[in-house]
């Protein structure tokens, strides 16, 4: 065993560090690699097991956007709903463990469990009481001018009253991720201690969307937190180039029923077309009244029904109520020859 050092010689060789007779020894850098390597040039970066990157820049980029667009629509629905203006903004978005974001959370606070349908595991959606009060008061008709925010759980009234703002945040967000994957966002259970729930194990990444909520004179956080086992199923679609293409090609419900609506009362030309033929320029200059113009179909033969100039049906010429009318009888094949 080494000598153990008195308390003497501990004071005497602290004094000769400090007088610089004694030399600090420089700590070795050795890495180990098949290729020679220079040393001195080599940047050596720590690295956390516990914490490893699970989601690429890529796919953090695409959350953070997809998020800023929840929080546009998710404060312009709450400027509607509270007749004041309500600002949401995205402050950060990182991941972390799920202990980390767990700790970093005020207790008490409204922390609500949301399953993602057809996506399996929960997600966490935590709102502050510094924002929750005032837009309690707000609903109740305060002015929050002399707000006091109790250190306390929140009533049953309470609960149901900003339930229903909730609710808006989660249609907004149902919007915001319509062009990634059509998903049902329900709030299964509401907590007031987060330390009391456990949805994934401490040491899970999970991503947490920090916002900011901003009303009158007062201001909170919500935070988003994500585990990353309940969206590993379409992470490959959160890449930055995929997601913005898959936004620009998928349209809402809504609006593919509007836009099929304005076309079914759109109008359009349909003409018969008889027969065809080609004739030479001297025979068309020499057309007069009386000539006739012979073709290779037949009198009872099918007309072409043309849309707009395609075509589109065969059919038979007849009669319907003493007017000329065309039966459809099949519609024309891209082999036909018509």
């Amino acid at each position: 065993m080494a000598d153990v050092l008195d308390q003497s010689e501990i004071d005497a060789l602290l004094a000769a560090v400090d007088a610089g007779d004694v030399q600090e020894e420089e700590s070795a850098v050795q890495i180990f690699s098949r290729h020679r390597r220079d040393l001195e040039h080599v940047e050596v970066r720590p690295y956390d097991f516990k914490r490893p990157e699970r989601v690429s820049k890529d796919q953090m980029r695409a959350l953070q956007t997809l998020h800023e667009s929840f929080a546009r629509n998710f404060g312009a629905s709450l400027s509607g709903f509270l007749r004041t203006i309500v600002e949401v903004k995205v402050a950060n978005c990182e991941q972390m463990t799920y202990a980390e974001f767990i700790s970093s959370l005020p207790n008490p606070t409204s922390f609500n469990l949301i399953e993602a349908k057809p996506l399996e595991g929960q997600i966490c959606l935590e709102i502050s009481p510094l924002i929750i009060y005032p837009i309690i008061d707000r609903l109740l008709g305060g002015t929050n001018a002399e707000l006091f925010i109790p250190q306390r759980p929140m009533t049953m009234i309470e609960t149901r009253l900003i339930s229903k703002v909730t609710s808006r945040g989660l249609s907004a967000l149902a919007e915001a991720w319509a062009g990634i994957k059509q998903l049902d966002f329900q709030i299964v259970a509401t907590e007031s201690n987060p330390q009391l729930v456990q949805i994934v194990p401490p040491n899970e990444v999970v991503v947490v969307i920090g916002f900011e909520l901003k009303m009158a004179n007062r201001a909170g956080t919500m935070n988003l937190c994500i585990p990353y086992n309940v969206i590993e199923p379409i992470m490959e679609v959160l890449a930055s180039q995929s997601w913005f293409n898959t936004a620009r090609l998928v349209r809402s419900p809504d609006m593919n029923k509007r836009i099929a609506g304005t076309l079914n009362h759109a109008a359009v030309t349909v003409t018969g077309l008889l027969a065809e033929t080609t004739i030479t320029m001297r025979d068309l200059m020499g057309l007069s009244v009386g000539d006739l113009v012979v073709t290779e179909r037949a009198a009872n033969g099918n007309v072409v029904l043309c849309v707009e100039n395609q075509k589109r049906f065969l059919a038979n010429i007849g009669q319907f109520k003493g007017q000329r009318a065309l039966k459809i009888v099949r519609s024309i094949e891209p082999d036909d020859r018509v």
